[in-house]
């Protein structure tokens, strides 16, 4: 069996995910899921910003 067998391969990429996920939580914080725009917004009144598409 090689050192890098697909199981392998997989499991380390699981794992690297899964300390992505804890390190940015720990840096951030987790997500407010009170604060997120509705999913579907449309004539919310809120005017959109940050893109450059905005500046019609």
């Amino acid at each position: 069996m090689s050192p890098l067998s697909r199981p392998r391969v997989a499991a380390f990429a699981l794992a690297a995910l899964a300390a992505l996920i804890v390190w940015d939580a720990a840096a951030r914080g987790l997500p407010d899921p009170f604060r997120f725009p509705a999913a579907i917004a449309l004539g919310s009144g809120a005017a959109p910003t940050g893109a450059h598409c905005t500046a019609n």
